[in-house]
Parts: C-alpha cells; structure tokens; sequence
C-alpha cells in the first residue's frame, strides 16, 4: 500500500501557489484494508475515503472505460494491481497528472512539470475526448491560467473541436455545465474561458446566446472594441477585477447585453431597447441551467436598468429613487453594491478606457445614502397610517436626493 499526493496540490506547489485542497491516490489497497485502518468511505461510483483526523479525501488508484455517453458513461477498476501510472494516465491535464511520493519526490510520466514551465495545457490521453465536462474543466482552467501566460496546445483545440463535432458535448447534464460556468466565472479571466468554448465550437451549442453577441457591431465612439462578443469579454474580465472571485457579479456582466443580439441588421450598430429585449434571453439560459434565483433576479435588473446608473447625472430625483427601488434596495441593501458593480464594469470594459473613472457610481451611492436614511418612525408619528407612509416616506427620499449635489464631474459637464 502506497500513498501519494496527486492533481492540484502537486501543479500548485510547483507554480508557487497555495493548494486549497490536498487530494491523495491510495496504491494497493482494498476497500476493506482502508476501513480497517480507520478511513470513511464516501465514494459512489468509485472507492473515496476521508481520514479519519484531518478529512482529506483519498482515492483507490483507478482506471476508467468509456461505457456509454457523456459524464457518468464510464466504468472503473480500483483493483490492487493499478498502478499510479495508470491512474495519473486517465486524468485530464499533464499539469494535473502529477504526484508526489511520502518523501516530496514528484512523478511525473506525462510531462505536466515541463508543461507548467512552458505555460501550456495540454491532454493526457486521447481518452480524453470521452469525457465532455473535460473540455469545460480546460475552458476553465484558461480562464484560472492565461494571466500567467498560459496556452492551449494545438493539439488539444483540435481535440476539443471533435468533442464537439461528434456531439460528445451535446450530453452534458446542465448542473454540471452551470458549475463549471459558475467556476469560471471566480476565476481571474474568465474571458478566456469563452474564447476556449468558442473557439471549439461548444460556446455556440451550450451558450448560443453569448454566443450570438459576436460579430455584432456597436458604434465606435462608445465602443472602441467595436464587436459585442469582445465586448462581453472585457467586461468579465473586469467584473472578475473589480469583484475578485463573486460569481454573481460574474453573471450579470456576461449576460447584460444579450439584446445585442437580436437588433435588427437595419439598425445596426445602434441598439435602441437592447436593455429591454435582452430579459427573454437571460431567462432562456436560466431555464436551460437553473442558476439560483438571486442569479437570475439580479441579471435581469442589471440588464434592463445598467443604461439608468450611465446617464445618473440626467435623472431626475424622482427617477433615481425609482431605481433604487426597482432594485429593491431598501430592502436588499447589497443590491445596489452589486448593480453599480456590474455597471462599472460594463463602463470599463472597453477598449482603452479601463482605467477611466466612473463617477456615476459614486453619485449613486451617494444618493442612495440619503434616500435611505429616511426613516417611515416620523411619519408614523404624525398619525400618517397605510400607503399614506408609504407615499410620504417615497417623497423624502426624493427630497433628500434633490438636496445633494452631484459630483464636480457632473457640474463641469
């Protein structure tokens, strides 16, 4: 019986990383001799132990036969004379395909250290076009990776293209696809991981209506980068900076401009109404996915409302405390964080103009600041009962907003 560290606490040792978990590979052994030895068994498809102190999950050295279609389509073997090789041989990367012994000796058979110094990623096997939630794991670990200069090798595209092309991909069960996209999306550059989907052709099958943004003109002087695909892509990618590792922020800047995509030719490159029209396709890709419903809510506010927060300084009092409550955010506080967020970021996420300031939101937040601190007890006091609160508390919100200034910015045109 041998054990040994193996996947992603070996890759991120060697790029000088923290690992936030420790996975381990157990040789040798029955599924008895680890129970004897105190381990909790948790696996269902293949043998899984916890340790008995510390909680880390080892696995039964294993190797896998493809079986029928898509994720669950396999059968395994956790017999005693699987070797480690032949476990590290079914996993999906050479970065992680490597283990280390009880002694920090690292096993390398498939090159994953050279690979980590070339900052390329790159399959095991030709196995694994047999596993479709593999072509999102390499989209994903893109997006975790480019920052550090990391690269598709032109093989595994052209493996990624023929698990789409034989419809491999077309089995993916939708939570599993909506976890990795959920992953990716707390990843630093989740832009990549649409380039790695698109340039397969599986953005096209899985996210038609992301990728239906590409190709679609914008005017020039708001939109330097011209295309709404690339657009989309900058603007994650500075979701991800402004709001590190928030999935929900993630979301709604990747589909706040779905109604790109259906602006009649005719009208190109303007997109009058887009805020409104692109609703219907964000409720589409949450009825294929089943994102939670904060998801959903948020991304269908943002959509229709991101174009208000850009012209704050032309709205009226009255109109800015009807944002904030569409937003519900006399209610739900954080809403209007987390939607000046993600307008921020659709601001930014233009060609050149990611360092420009956006002086929006910080009038915004003033407002809000003032509109919330009016309070319904003084009303109650002078007897006001029913909507007559309601209606009295919504006017000091408006006044309290008329009483501000808006910032230099604004004033100076």
């Amino acid at each position: 019986m041998q054990i040994y560290l193996v996947g992603g606490a070996v890759r991120d040792r060697l790029l000088g990383r923290p690992a936030s978990d420790r996975d381990y590979v157990v040789v040798g052994a029955t599924p008895q001799q680890m129970i004897d030895l105190g381990y909790k068994p948790v696996g269902k498809d293949f043998p899984v132990f916890l340790h008995p102190r510390n909680g880390e999950e080892y696995a039964l050295a294993r190797t896998e036969r493809k079986s029928g279609r898509g994720y669950a389509g396999f059968t395994f073997d956790t017999g005693t004379e699987v070797t480690l090789e032949d476990d590290l041989r079914r996993r999906d990367l050479t970065i992680n395909a490597m283990a280390e012994d009880a002694d920090g000796r690292l096993v390398d058979p498939f090159g994953g250290a050279q690979d980590l110094q070339q900052r390329v990623l790159r399959h095991v096997s030709d196995a694994f076009v047999e596993d479709p939630v593999r072509l999102l794991r390499v989209a994903r670990f893109a997006a975790r990776y480019a920052p550090l200069g990391f690269t598709l090798a032109p093989e595994t595209a052209a493996l990624l293209r023929t698990m789409v092309d034989n419809g491999e991909v077309d089995h993916l069960v939708a939570e599993r696809v909506w976890a990795e996209l959920r992953r990716a999306l707390t990843e630093p550059q989740p832009s990549a991981f649409l380039r790695v989907l698109r340039d397969s052709g599986a953005l096209a099958r899985l996210f038609p209506q992301i990728d239906a943004l590409y190709g679609v003109p914008q005017r020039a002087e708001f939109h330097p980068e011209v295309d709404t695909g690339i657009h989309t892509e900058m603007v994650v990618d500075m979701a991800a900076r402004l709001a590190p590792g928030d999935a929900l922020i993630g979301w709604c800047a990747l589909v706040h401009d779905l109604g790109k995509a259906l602006t009649p030719t005719d009208q190109l490159p303007r997109h009058v109404g887009h805020e409104s029209g692109g609703v219907a396709p964000i409720r589409e890709l949450a009825a294929r996915y089943r994102p939670p419903a904060e998801f959903v809510e948020l991304a269908v506010l943002c959509c229709r409302l991101h174009l208000q927060a850009h012209r704050a300084f032309e709205l009226r009092p009255g109109t800015i405390v009807d944002l904030f409550e569409q937003l519900d955010g006399f209610r739900k506080k954080e809403r209007v964080a987390q939607f000046l967020l993600v307008c921020s970021a659709d601001k930014r996420g233009r060609l050149g103009l990611s360092e420009m300031p956006y002086p929006q939101a910080d009038w915004l937040r003033t407002a809000y600041a003032a509109a919330a601190a009016i309070d319904a007890k003084p009303f109650v006091a002078r007897g006001l009962t029913g909507p007559a609160i309601g209606e009295a508390v919504r006017q000091g919100r408006i006044a309290a907003v008329a009483a501000l200034k808006p910032p230099v910015e604004a004033r100076s045109g």
